[in-house]
């Protein structure tokens, strides 16, 4: 009797803290097999899980969307997201996928304005069509895995930088992502030592990665992407900012031409296809090769990139004297 009441409450301790989003999402308990069920003791212990998550009544799309954003919000938009939390983040757009709106339009005309990148379940950068374009070109396997290791080490390689705003500007004919990044500038050269580092002046390097691409096929879930220019745009180096703003570029339809113009090469451009959800006007869910997700939400019907004038160039120098005599003047 006493051996009942302790499992009985083991198992109601269990269902109480139970994740939200597992309560909805039976599939995550139930293998696809009920014979792989094990017949021991703990059998009872999980089909009364089962069972309760079967009970529990779906999530609404508010609410699949509050857990989806408080994820985003608790692991930087899924860059500091453990195994764990990733699939838990994948399931919770999977499932709000399937409260789509399909609505009415074209779907490039319902996808036109600026979004903002939120969660993902991978790097960051890679919603870029540059990095989209630059897994296409590799096959799947041992090459795929390798393009993996690479965008691992290179968000590793930039651990000292902060990236703030992820958006996709999308038009008629084209989707321009914008990058945005801080890096700090200049350590107390005095604290610096082989072995410590205590501390560095708030003089910051800014800038954003905008690359541009065009969308050369849509239909109902799939835009497909032909990658044009990269850029820095809105850099806050003295001296710098104008060459950057003016004629650098890096352009990769020229160099793809010129590949494709070496019959050896046997070379044919990387389309990658962006595959999209839309949950409603303000959300999508989309997905590239790899069915890696990226959640947006869409801040302005704006079609027009944003031109970074109002970014200075003075190393953040201006608003750091700015803060010490607006917070020393009654000195």
């Amino acid at each position: 009797m006493a051996r009942g009441f302790t499992l009985a409450l083991c198992i109601g301790n269990a269902i109480a803290f139970l994740p939200r989003t597992h309560l909805s999402a039976p599939t995550l308990l139930r293998s696809a097999d009920a014979d792989d069920y094990p017949s021991d003791a703990t059998a009872p212990v999980e089909a009364a899980l089962i069972d309760a998550a079967e009970a529990a009544p779906p999530m609404s799309p508010d609410a699949l969307k509050v857990a989806l954003f408080g994820l985003g919000a608790a692991t930087s938009r899924g860059e500091s997201a453990t195994a764990d939390e990733k699939d838990e983040l994948k399931t919770l757009a999977t499932m709000l996928e399937g409260h789509r709106d399909d609505g009415a339009g074209a779907p490039t005309a319902r996808a036109k304005g600026t979004w903002e990148l939120c969660a993902s379940t991978t790097q960051l950068f890679r919603s870029s069509p540059f990095f989209m374009a630059g897994r296409a070109v590799c096959a799947e396997g041992e090459e795929a895995k390798r393009y993996n290791w690479f965008c691992d080490m290179h968000r590793a390689a930039l651990a000292i930088s902060t990236i703030d705003r992820v958006r996709q500007v999308v038009s008629d004919d084209k989707v321009t992502s914008e990058f945005e990044v801080d890096v700090g500038a200049v350590p107390f050269l005095s604290d610096y030592t082989p072995f410590s580092y205590s501390g560095g002046l708030p003089v910051t390097i800014r800038g954003a990665i905008v690359s541009t691409a065009d969308i050369t096929r849509t239909d109902a879930t799939e835009h497909e992407l032909f990658m044009d220019t990269v850029r820095i745009k809105g850099s806050n180096i003295p001296g710098l900012r104008a060459l950057l703003d003016g004629p650098v570029a890096l352009d990769s339809r020229a160099l793809s031409s010129t590949l494709e113009g070496i019959d050896a090469l046997n070379y044919a451009p990387p389309k990658p296809v962006f595959r999209t959800t839309f949950c409603d006007d303000t959300i999508r869910v989309s997905r590239d090769q790899d069915d890696n997700v990226f959640v947006y939400r869409k801040v302005s019907s704006s079609t027009e990139p944003r031109a970074f004038d109002d970014a200075p160039s003075d190393l953040n120098v201006g608003s750091l004297v700015a803060g010490f005599v607006d917070s020393f003047s009654w000195i």
